[in-house]
């Protein structure tokens, strides 16, 4: 049974998130989506509500989403990939900037464990541009970010911020 594991701090789960979820849950039969807690970033949401906002935005747009476990960690991706017994590990890619930063995490982690591949998908068209970042401030600027996030997302931001 193949295991990959989707990281990010997913702070908030955007579409773009959401897309790369659905396409790469049909690469391996079960996928984790790792929640990394990652302080320096000084996440707006805690991982617990990341977690809860996931998987309540999973189950609305899968009609199956048993194959696919939300798990908070802390430690090293590559110690995380092998707790979860992975082989591969899922990196999505907006724009060719993100390429050399995932590049050297790539490398990197290949040297930590080259039994776990790393396999990078293209975010779809019209999702590309969005980014967690961009839609907190959108969000905290009182802006419309429906066309970014998941209904449940944009609520959650709008009480976060109000």
């Amino acid at each position: 049974m193949s295991i990959a594991v989707y990281p990010g701090t997913f702070d908030p789960l955007t579409n773009g998130h959401l897309d790369l979820i659905l396409r790469a849950s049909k690469l391996a039969d079960e996928l984790v989506i790792g929640v990394a807690s990652n302080d320096e970033k000084k996440p707006l949401f805690s991982v617990e509500e990341r977690i809860g906002l996931i998987e309540t935005v999973l189950k609305e747009n899968l009609a199956d989403s048993s194959h696919i476990h939300v798990v908070g960690f802390t430690n090293l991706l590559i110690d995380f990939a092998k707790e979860q017994q992975a082989s591969i590990v899922i990196r999505g890619l907006r724009a060719i900037s993100d390429f050399e930063f995932e590049f050297q995490m790539m490398s990197t982690n290949h040297r930590l464990n080259p039994e776990i591949e790393s396999v990078f998908l293209m975010a779809s068209e019209q999702h590309h541009f969005i980014s967690s970042s961009f839609v907190k401030e959108i969000a905290k600027l009182n802006g419309d970010v429906s066309s970014f996030v998941d209904n449940h997302v944009k609520q959650a931001l709008i009480q976060k911020y109000s």
